[in-house]
């Protein structure tokens, strides 16, 4: 069976969302038989490369909040995360394009170190003092998750290497429905939007291993009441 999670690397809760799911999949019986495949969702796609800031000022801009408003709200979430056993920094952290990382996502990919990349860069957005905005961190992160550096480099000094299949993996989540992530989809019959608790994620495991005649993806959350996710404008909910 396979998995396919859209999700962006600024979205805090595609991070909490993915430790979740992977606490569900730990409690799936077939979890040895699940492949699970990261798609790519820019929450922010006009941003200009290079055109970075702190966390706290977007925020406070977005919401039309002030700082210690916008201080509350990444408290709220940092609490979420910790809860899951998740390191997280409220402050010190940069906002920017995602588009390389999702890049060298379908790099790490093909070379079978996908889970290896995106953890890297989950970690180094939102729980260390390492932007991952800029070429040298993410030659740095990807060398760590098993690339070869060569390669890594020969990617990002190529606006066009993988720049398909993210828009690809982008024109896809739309025809499925998704309008915000993380969004999850089981075997191509069941969908699941936001970051859900780790028992809601087992149970549709099992609802989607026993029904194994094609559906429409469906968007549900049915009895998880309000669910957290970050939208295709970039906003957060907290």
């Amino acid at each position: 069976m396979r998995v396919e999670i859209w999700s962006d690397i600024a979205c805090p809760w595609c991070y909490i969302g993915k430790a979740r799911f992977e606490k569900g999949l730990a409690a799936f019986a077939h979890r040895d038989d699940v492949e699970v495949v990261h798609r790519s969702f820019e929450l922010d796609p006009n941003r200009a490369k290079g055109d970075t800031g702190p966390v706290l000022e977007m925020l406070a801009k977005k919401y039309g909040r002030t700082l210690d408003e916008a201080r509350g709200m990444e408290e709220h979430v940092a609490a979420n995360a910790r809860s899951e056993g998740l390191e997280y920094r409220t402050e010190g952290r940069d906002h920017g394009n995602t588009f390389d990382i999702h890049r060298l996502l379908h790099l790490a990919r093909e070379r079978g170190r996908q889970n290896e990349l995106l953890d890297l860069a989950y970690r180094a957005n939102f729980a260390e003092e390492r932007s991952v905005f800029d070429d040298e961190t993410l030659v740095v992160l990807g060398v760590e998750a098993g690339l070869d550096e060569a390669e890594v480099r020969a990617v990002l000094a190529d606006p066009t290497a993988y720049a398909e299949a993210v828009r690809s993996d982008e024109r896809e989540a739309a025809e499925l429905g998704a309008n915000g992530v993380p969004f999850f989809v089981l075997d191509r019959r069941f969908g699941i939007s936001g970051g859900q608790p780790a028992e809601l994620f087992t149970q549709a495991l099992e609802q989607a291993w026993s029904s194994r005649v094609l559906q429409p993806v469906a968007v549900t959350a049915s009895g998880a009441g309000d669910v957290p996710v970050c939208d295709v404008d970039g906003n957060c909910e907290v």
